[in-house]
């Protein structure tokens, strides 16, 4: 192992990271961040270890550190949020954790152990906001996958015959389909609230999850345990404030609800300041706004997330009592960012916002095996998955091979189109159960 501890062991750990899911360019504040979070030992074990999930005794085998002394470091990991410990088939499949969501909401929910989370909230925010590297990286090459999708307020949606809401897009059936839950600080407002920016007037207690992705933050202590009741109860106070819901960016098997604001949440900053609206990926709804009804009292304006409504000034033709022009004001929504949320239509008394329809459909991956795979396709690390052992030379090569074939742009729109895209996921899928 010397040599890779003779060489910069945190510059390593962050081409580590950068190599998953989620890209994260190296830069000054980067590297502050990292030797915040990691011990140098901690930092190595991390760079030998597989990207795939792996059992403990293939962590072991592939880092050469013996499974007896491995199972208390990975614990240790786990309870830092540095690496993730996933229950399936009776066992614990270990992977590190990406940026998001990985470590950064693991961090910031943190409430045991020596905890620096005012010097961690600055350190993320200079990495996020700092420069744009970081959202350039994700979502400058017209990147669609992200790990995250708003839900629409379901009360908002036009009451018409051919709309309909499915399931995976309720927040309310999402909350039906399971029955464990747990509420954890949510990291955006913790950080929010030592950056001495946090506007809105809620406790920080508000990230909710549930099934499987509860399970976990309630082992490793991100998070505590509460009942369909309260999961209710957080969800009706969400609706009361005009919060943005949010969840996985899948179908099947979503494990938690974000309940978020515009002056917290990093997604909704990312769209405001980057401009990319892929960031926090949209419902299958868009607000329309009747023009009839619309008195332009901007309400919907003020209660937007990501500054998607203006209220637009028009001449009437006509003149007042005073014999001055009479102006028009209505509601105009930027339908390239608009999220279809409904927090709009919440706050309008006069009911002329609703979500309609999107005449596009909106992709949205099956699940979160479909959804890594197509982040990784986009972001140029699919490789790693295939080819996961980052000690081997062989693989080493295989992945620098296969990576700049999959880095060719007529391949990888052709693995992205709508025509080859399930074949692909389909033939990845039946590879790994073989």
């Amino acid at each position: 192992m010397g040599h890779i501890v003779a060489k910069d062991i945190y510059r390593q750990l962050g081409d580590k990271i950068d190599n998953t899911s989620v890209r994260t360019p190296w830069t000054p504040a980067f590297r502050e961040l990292l030797t915040s979070l990691y011990s140098p030992d901690e930092a190595e074990l991390i760079v030998r270890m597989p990207y795939r999930p792996s059992t403990l005794e293939r962590v072991a085998a592939v880092t050469g550190h013996p499974a007896a002394t491995l199972r208390p470091k990975l614990e240790t990991l786990c309870g830092k949020g540095l690496v993730c410990d996933i229950w399936e088939k009776d066992q614990y499949l270990y992977m590190i954790s990406p940026f998001v969501i990985g470590f950064f909401e693991f961090t910031m929910m943190r409430t045991k152990g020596d905890l620096k989370p005012a010097q961690w909230a600055e350190l993320f925010q200079r990495y996020m906001f700092g420069d744009k590297s970081f959202m350039e990286a994700n979502f400058g090459d017209g990147q669609i996958i992200s790990v995250m999708r708003a839900l629409p307020h379901e009360e908002t949606v036009a009451d018409v015959d051919h709309v309909e809401i499915l399931d995976y897009e309720k927040a309310s059936a999402l909350i039906a389909e399971n029955t464990v839950f747990a509420v954890g600080l949510c990291s955006c407002r913790h950080e929010k609230h030592h950056l001495g920016t946090q506007q809105c007037d809620v406790t920080l207690e508000t990230c909710t999850s549930m099934g499987s992705g509860a399970d976990f933050l309630i082992r490793n202590n991100f998070a505590r345990r509460i009942d369909r009741a309260e999961m209710l109860d957080i969800l009706a106070r969400s609706r009361d404030m005009g919060f943005t819901l949010s969840t996985d960016n899948v179908r099947q098997g979503a494990g938690f609800i974000c309940h978020c604001c515009g002056c917290c949440c990093n997604l909704m900053h990312g769209i405001k300041e980057s401009g990319y609206a892929g960031v926090l990926v949209s419902s299958s709804f868009i607000a329309e706004c009747d023009t009839h009804t619309c008195n332009g009292c901007g309400l919907c304006a003020k209660a937007c997330p990501i500054d998607a409504i203006h209220i637009r000034e028009e001449l009437t033709g006509e003149t007042g009592a005073s014999g001055k022009p009479k102006k028009r004001r209505t509601a105009e929504i930027d339908d390239s960012i608009c999220l279809g949320c409904g927090v709009c239509a919440l706050r309008c008394k006069q009911g002329a916002l609703q979500l309609k329809k999107r005449a596009r459909k909106v992709f949205h991956p099956e699940d979160t095996f479909e959804r890594v795979i197509l982040q990784c396709l986009e972001r140029g690390t699919f490789q790693n998955l295939i080819f996961d052992n980052p000690n081997s030379r062989t693989q080493e090569f295989m992945r620098g091979l296969v990576g700049g074939f999959l880095k060719l742009s007529p391949v990888k729109k052709a693995l992205m189109g709508d025509a080859l895209r399930s074949r692909f996921l389909h033939a990845i899928r039946k590879g790994t159960r073989a």
